[in-house]
């Protein structure tokens, strides 16, 4: 029953070659290891990790392919940590609170927590995976079971200097941080605006960075709200609209966020704001102070 992991671990500590099944989400892991996020874990070939893929290639002067070469596995550390480890589940993993969350954001206000609605979940975005993902490496688990093994992404990766400036690009997509040379440190694929709220371009700057914050819902300021809404204070949590972290920009209304959608990122559109996943969003607010500088553009080339 438990074949599945065994194989997929004995490959991980192996090292799997680039042809072999599991390399897509070797490809991912050792993504997000660089701080080139594909976004959620879920070991399939879909757009963000493809844009995730050129964009260190590029950032390398690598060759670019819709498959690594050589250079590339060797550029993202192939030969470094496995790409998936063993970890054993701990009473604080699960034991939530979890409880499933209303689509309806009057509902969602009356909650004192918009929490994880199950230990796996929680497990999940802890490992930047879908909770997928975690089902196909680990058949039969009890997530809910203190002491359980499962295998996990290798997430983590080196640490990451301060950035001096973030650029949104609209085409690709994405949120990059710079250092003062105008070198990539990171790249976190996003959700931006819409055709009925777009994305507003020019220079702006971090005003200040809320983490585990919770959003007041205004109706007026979405144009598909229901139109009995009114405005409300929805909690903090993880399952929040904005995720466990707001980053205020110095243009109203206006943000970088988190999600409780993270499988939509780079996928969707926004209502105007820029959307993250997460992780991805934590990462950055540990990065960036308030004053650093943000630009909106249509390309960061």
């Amino acid at each position: 029953m438990r074949r599945p992991y065994l194989v997929l671990l004995a490959l991980a500590v192996a090292g799997a070659a680039p042809d072999a099944p599991q390399a897509t989400l070797r490809l991912q892991v050792l993504l997000d290891r660089a701080h080139f996020s594909p976004g959620e874990i879920d070991g399939e070939d879909g757009t963000n990790t493809r844009r995730a893929l050129a964009a260190f290639q590029r950032e390398r002067g690598l060759r670019s392919g819709a498959s690594p070469d050589t250079a590339t596995w060797e550029a993202l550390g192939a030969g470094g940590a496995p790409p998936l480890l063993s970890y054993v589940l701990t009473t604080e993993d699960v034991s939530g609170p979890f409880e499933a969350i209303p689509d309806d954001m009057m509902e969602k206000a009356q909650l004192p927590a918009l929490t994880y609605t199950s230990a796996l979940e929680a497990i999940a975005e802890r490992f930047h995976a879908s909770p997928r993902l975690l089902e196909r490496l680990n058949p039969g688990v009890a997530w809910g079971r203190v002491g359980e093994t499962v295998v996990v992404p290798n997430v983590g990766g080196s640490a990451v200097p301060k950035a001096e400036t973030v650029v949104v690009d609209a085409e690709d997509l994405a949120v990059w941080t710079l250092d003062r040379d105008g070198k990539a440190l990171t790249r976190y694929p996003a959700s931006l605006g819409s055709e009925h709220d777009p994305l507003p371009l020019g220079q702006f700057e971090v005003k200040g960075i809320s983490r585990n914050p919770a959003f007041s819902y205004n109706p007026d300021l979405f144009w598909d709200a229901d139109p009995s809404h009114a405005k409300a204070k929805l909690p903090p949590g993880p399952n929040s609209p904005v995720g466990v972290v707001w980053i205020d920009l110095s243009l109203e209304h206006h943000g970088i966020h988190g999600t409780p959608e993270p499988a939509a990122i780079g996928k969707t559109q926004s209502h105007g704001c820029i959307r993250l996943t997460n992780w991805d969003a934590a990462e950055l607010a540990g990065l960036v102070r308030v004053g650093t500088p943000v630009e909106l553009r249509a390309t960061r080339w």
